[in-house]
């Protein structure tokens, strides 16, 4: 399975093409109501546009996904739109293009290349975030281990997120999904051995 990206907050560019005017924003969303309620608000603020196409991608994958070419000829806006989120492995992400119709046709090639292209302008403005999945452990170590078990920790690209001291250390521990195996198999043999108690 590939990376997968998300953006922090929205973000909007405009750009010229032949006298049309394309207007992309781009919002973060976490479910497929979100970003309906997105593309609503931004199609009504717009609503003297020639259209406002869209798409959205939402899932951990990008696993739920749909786009409207809005009244542009089929084919020609919405899925360019959401080819473009897709190859930038964009996820939890809605985007709407409006556009003010400058009298001057594109054609079927222009349009998709300027769809394509004011979407891949407002993924530009600024870095994406690498969407991370991350597993929970709770460990409980005795303090004669707690050293070596904490450098173990680390040099398996975990990391410690919360630890409770009482008679004995509580660790929290948050490891990546892609370092998860690795992880599970050095605390699950110190745990056979004796030396932590895996709690969960």
């Amino acid at each position: 399975m590939g990376e997968f990206y998300i953006i922090d907050h929205g973000r909007t560019v405009s750009m010229k093409i032949k006298r049309s005017e394309f207007i992309c924003v781009l919002e973060p969303v976490t479910t497929v109501a979100d970003a309906k309620a997105f593309i609503s608000g931004v199609s009504a603020r717009h609503r003297q546009a020639n259209h406002n196409c869209w798409a959205y991608r939402v899932g951990e994958t990008g696993e739920m996904s749909h786009c409207s070419d809005n009244g542009e000829p089929s084919g020609t806006a919405g899925r360019p739109m959401l080819n473009t989120l897709a190859a930038n492995g964009l996820t939890q992400v809605a985007a709407v293009v409006t556009r003010y119709f400058g009298g001057v046709k594109l054609g079927k090639r222009g349009l998709i290349d300027a769809y394509a292209g004011a979407v891949q302008a407002g993924v530009d403005l600024e870095p994406l975030t690498r969407l991370v999945r991350l597993e929970r452990f709770v460990v409980q170590v005795p303090y004669a281990f707690n050293d070596t078990f904490i450098y173990a920790v680390n040099e398996h690209g975990a990391r410690v997120v919360d630890t409770v001291y009482t008679d004995i250390a509580t660790h929290t521990i948050e490891v990546e999904e892609a370092k998860l195996d690795a992880t599970e198999a050095m605390l699950r043999g110190y745990g056979a051995a004796g030396k932590i108690v895996l709690m969960g």
